[in-house]
């Protein structure tokens, strides 16, 4: 089981540079949610901002024009009123006294007006003042408006005709009138301050409203923070979901499923050095107390026997502490999968069987392998590790099979599952009981009745290796009813 490398929170409190929310200035910079947050709010204010005085100024545009366009409409249609015509259908204008009383000037603007007959003939007013497009000019009784310049100012012009006849132009009048803007723009310019002078004053206080309410908002996370730097290093109970805001539930449940996950890791690593120590204490109190019987004896053959167990008892140590260290090996292994390579798994079950033909010829138990599968099986891992997953399987069956028996390794492709290989392990032994398969996988456990020496560790290490590549071991009854069989299956590359 691998050996997680805990990292204790820290309990000093952190200062961030823009106040006291999850910043560190002893952790890699990274983007601070506070200023996510504050950048998202405050730019697309800051760019509507300019846009609202542009869409201000010209709604305050138009609401200025609109009564002075109203007046001027009013005035050239009283102007177009006094137009006359004589016996010949020529257009005549009232005495001036008359116009001016329509056309005067006001403090602030200059009015100006031209009555033009047919021709273009000045009849009254001002001649210079320009005349309308071919576009723009009105029709009988009807007010355009337009805006033009005279004299270098801009002015605002309503324009209308008059015709006795309406097929001949001569018979038609053109009546303007002129006015300069500065009325108008005085009243949106007084439209526009007191529209925009509020926002002034608004917009900074939205923006210390926005500041300390996200200081608000990100005070959770602050006390949630300082809530886990006071707890003890080995404190890895769950984090209380209730006092954390719904946003954050999702990522603290997925953290107390993570401590959860660590508290179970380390509490079967503090079992397995438990295990462990006792496993290699009754070992070496047996050699220590050989070696003091050794000393004490004194008939040579007594002392040759004492001496064989001595070396059983170092052989057995020595099997454990290398199946310890394989199993470190396995657990240390779990986050290199970047040293897999392929493997022909095939062929290292043929050579490990290979060497373990001595080992069984010394129990007199028939050891084979099938032929191999027409396509050869790679797989994806790391050698030494399979290795090691298949040198234990075989060594156990060889150890818990009687003398005289038989153990047959297969290498096949699985018939239920496309691209996936089995490596079966049979033997004709004593079995393993149902209810008692499933904790053979556990560490230091063995089936009671068996007179074979192990460590109890050789089908975890399997496992661990089986399940580090992707696939898995299980038991089955084999096919005679006698004895068992490890499969172990493994994903195959592609063609």
């Amino acid at each position: 089981m691998k050996n997680p490398k805990q990292q204790p929170f820290p309990t000093r409190n952190r200062t961030a540079a823009w106040g006291p929310w999850l910043n560190d200035d002893s952790l890699p910079s990274s983007r601070s949610l506070f200023s996510e947050i504050l950048h998202w709010m405050l730019a697309p204010l800051l760019l509507l901002w300019p846009i609202s005085i542009v869409v201000t100024y010209d709604v305050a545009s138009r609401a200025a024009n609109k009564p002075h366009d109203q007046e001027l409409v009013d005035n050239v249609s009283a102007l177009a009123r006094q137009v006359r015509f004589d016996a010949n259908s020529h257009p005549l204008i009232m005495p001036s006294p008359a116009v001016a009383m329509l056309v005067r000037s006001s403090n602030e603007d200059t009015v100006y007006y031209q009555v033009l007959g047919g021709g273009g003939a000045v009849l009254a007013g001002d001649g210079g003042m320009p005349g309308p497009d071919d576009n723009e000019y009105p029709d009988n009784g009807k007010v355009r408006l337009r805006d033009g310049e005279y004299h270098g100012e801009s002015i605002r012009i309503a324009a209308t005709q008059v015709c006795q006849d309406d097929t001949n132009s001569a018979t038609c009048a053109l009546i303007q009138i002129g006015e300069t803007r500065a009325k108008r723009s005085a009243l949106s310019a007084q439209i526009v301050s007191g529209v925009l002078l509020p926002q002034f004053a608004i917009v900074p206080l939205a923006l210390i409203f926005v500041w300390f309410g996200l200081l608000r908002g990100v005070a959770p996370l602050n006390h949630l923070r300082d809530a886990i730097g006071r707890r003890r290093p080995g404190d890895l109970s769950p984090v209380d979901v209730q006092t954390v805001p719904d946003e954050l539930r999702p990522l603290i449940l997925a953290f107390n499923d993570m401590m959860a996950r660590l508290d179970h890791t380390l509490d079967a690593q503090q079992r397995f050095i438990a295990d462990a120590a006792h496993q290699m204490r009754t070992p070496l109190a047996g050699l220590r107390m050989q070696v003091e019987l050794a000393l004490d004896e004194t008939d040579p053959q007594q002392l040759r026997l004492m001496l064989h167990k001595v070396l059983s008892g170092a052989e057995r140590s020595a099997h454990l502490i290398n199946q310890l260290l394989a199993l470190a090996r396995v657990e240390a292994s779990t986050e290199k999968l970047d040293e897999f390579v392929i493997v022909d798994l095939a062929s290292l079950t043929r050579e490990i069987v290979a060497d373990l033909v001595p080992a069984a010829r010394h129990k007199k138990i028939d050891l084979g392998m099938e032929a191999l599968p027409a396509r050869a099986p790679l797989v994806s891992g790391n050698a030494v590790l399979l290795r090691e997953m298949v040198s234990n399987l075989v060594d156990n069956a060889i150890k818990y099979t009687p003398v005289g028996g038989h153990v047959t390794v297969v290498v096949e492709p699985d018939d239920t599952v496309a691209d996936r290989v089995l490596l079966r392990v049979q033997d004709n032994g004593q079995g393993i009981p149902v209810d008692v398969r499933e904790r053979v996988f556990e560490r230091f456990y063995r089936v009671l009745g068996t007179n074979a020496e192990g460590s109890g560790l050789g089908l975890s290490i399997a496992r661990e290796v089986a399940e580090l590549h992707g696939g898995g071991i299980r038991i089955e009854d084999n096919a005679g009813g006698v004895g068992v069989q490890m499969v172990v299956w493994l994903s195959l590359l592609p063609e």
